[in-house]
């Protein structure tokens, strides 16, 4: 029998109750940032919340925050 694929994604989080995920995806991209400055890269405990943002964030959106963040123009503090 073939591998069934399992999919996942952020658990609930009670600070964003509304259906619009914006702010969860942005704190979750965030978060998993502040995680590798404080931990270093290969972390893997920052690595739940690179699943999280993920499957939540639109991968325009992530580039886009990928590049600010390489030409120090990202408006989030890191």
């Amino acid at each position: 029998m073939a591998d069934q694929i399992e999919l996942k994604t952020a658990p609930v989080d009670f600070r964003f109750p509304t259906t619009n995920q914006t702010r969860h995806c942005f704190s979750r991209y965030m978060e998993f940032h502040r995680c590798l400055a404080s931990k270093g890269k290969g972390s893997k405990q920052c690595e739940s919340f690179a699943k999280y943002y993920r499957s939540l964030c639109p991968a325009e959106w992530i580039e886009k925050w990928n590049e600010q963040r390489e030409n120090g123009t990202f408006p989030g503090p890191l």
